[in-house]
């Protein structure tokens, strides 16, 4: 009897050792000869082999085990699924494998209480995010629960993966979360990483994660919310010792610019247009970091990456090769108002559609405006490129209107000589009489 239990201990770990490996051949022999050594789980763990195969990313042998065996949720000592592991270690095709056989993406596990979500955003592999999302959208779970309640799914600590993701620095995860639709500002139920009340500010603010803070910041989350001791993100920031963080998150500091709520308006904002009006947003918020770091007591220096970001305009001579900006005269015309067909840059499109601070009181029917025919914009989309020639022409046309003498204050076109890297917030408020009545109603910056 001893020796028969030894024998199939050895079987399952040879079994475990030739899935780990990848080792094909072996696990299929192994499998054709004893059926029943693939429902066999490890010692310790409790783990199986499909458990094995997509942890280490092994799709061939995961593929096989999957047309042997017919739950893909099969669970270890933790009730965890493959697709956790999966999620966990950042094997996508693996995850891939198994969401197309059919796993659960709502299942929970008994150690965290978390899904495949919650460890997909907590380790930062946002292509399996990326794939769980495009899953919830397209199984039951999109009917049985609703996609944005899925997005916002708490683990056992009440925390939701946007918590998870800023709590542990993932930015690229953090944003997209955020584009999903995750609540920039929930609260945790729980303290399993921090004080009851804790936002996702709040824990990227632990963190010291500025690029998480950023995201969170443009996406309009409250710099002033308080957790349940009291303390605002600024606070925690400060507490442990993140200075920069700290800077960002004073409550004294100018208010961030946030993504344009009134952009929510335009039914068909394509995702080119959709990347330069988020790298010009960025831009001019990076624009205000560097000031408030400048000011600083400690002279923090801003940090490596808050150079320019390439937003398609070239520098030096190329400049005579592209199309200024009607209305600020400095950036390269690159969205283009549909229907009516006037062009802007970013910049000039978020003077008109951005603001400082999130405003639930915002009247939601007002809807932003050309600045040149008042028509309402509800279509942006990235402006065509023109010819060398047309464009040296209509260059060699604008240059003498660079200067400010050549601006008509009538026409309501008081915009200065505003840098590319100008604060939006001054440009919302250098818009003359053309802005003023294209923002009627807005929020005031």
């Amino acid at each position: 009897m001893g020796q028969g239990l030894s024998c199939r201990e050895s079987q399952e770990h040879e079994l475990f050792i030739a899935v780990q490996k990848g080792e094909m051949e072996t696990v299929e022999a192994m499998a054709d000869e004893d059926p029943s050594l693939l429902a066999l789980k490890s010692v310790n763990k409790r783990l199986s082999a499909l458990h094995v195969a997509a942890a280490n990313g092994r799709v061939e042998v995961l593929s096989m085990l999957l047309d042997r065996i017919e739950n893909p949720d099969i669970l270890n000592r933790n009730k965890q699924t493959p697709l956790m592991l999966a999620a966990m270690h950042g094997k996508i095709s693996c995850a891939e494998r198994l969401i197309q056989a059919g796993a659960n993406i709502l299942t929970f596990d008994t150690l965290h209480g978390r899904t495949c979500l919650h460890y997909a955003a907590y380790y930062g592999y946002s292509d399996c995010l990326q794939l769980i999302l495009s899953a919830a959208r397209s199984t039951p779970v999109a009917h049985s629960w609703g996609f944005t309640r899925f997005v916002n799914i708490r683990d056992g600590s009440g925390s939701t993966p946007l918590h998870l993701a800023a709590r542990q620095g993932q930015a690229e995860c953090v944003r997209i979360l955020l584009s999903s639709g995750a609540l920039v500002c929930a609260t945790a139920c729980g303290v399993g990483y921090s004080y009851l009340g804790s936002t996702p500010l709040h824990l990227a603010a632990r963190n010291g994660s500025l690029d998480c803070v950023r995201e969170l910041l443009a996406w309009g989350a409250d710099r002033l919310l308080r957790d349940s001791s009291g303390r605002i993100p600024y606070m925690v920031a400060a507490k442990y010792k993140h200075e920069a963080c700290a800077a960002l998150l004073n409550p004294s500091a100018p208010e961030p610019l946030t993504w344009p709520a009134r952009l929510k308006f335009i039914n068909e904002l394509n995702s080119e247009a959709k990347a330069l009006l988020e790298k010009a947003l960025i831009m001019a918020n990076k624009e205000r970091e560097k000031a408030i770091l400048k000011e600083t007591s400690n002279s923090l220096l801003p940090p490596s990456n808050f150079g320019g970001i390439d937003n398609g305009v070239d520098d030096g001579n190329e400049a005579c090769n592209v199309e200024l900006c009607c209305i600020c005269f400095e950036q390269v015309c690159t969205i283009e108002v549909q229907k009516c067909g006037h062009e802007m840059c970013a910049h000039c499109i978020l003077a008109l559609c951005c603001h400082n601070k999130p405003n639930l009181g915002t009247d939601c029917s007002k809807v932003p405006v050309c600045p040149f025919c008042r028509s309402p914009i509800t279509q942006l989309a990235v402006a065509k490129t023109k010819t060398n020639s047309d464009v040296e022409l209509e260059f060699s046309l604008m240059k003498p209107k660079r200067t400010r003498k050549s601006l008509n204050p009538d026409e309501g076109s008081s915009f200065k000589s505003l840098s590319p890297l100008t604060s939006l917030g001054k440009l919302g408020r250098g818009l003359g009489k053309v802005a003023a009545e294209c923002n009627e109603g807005f929020d005031k910056h």
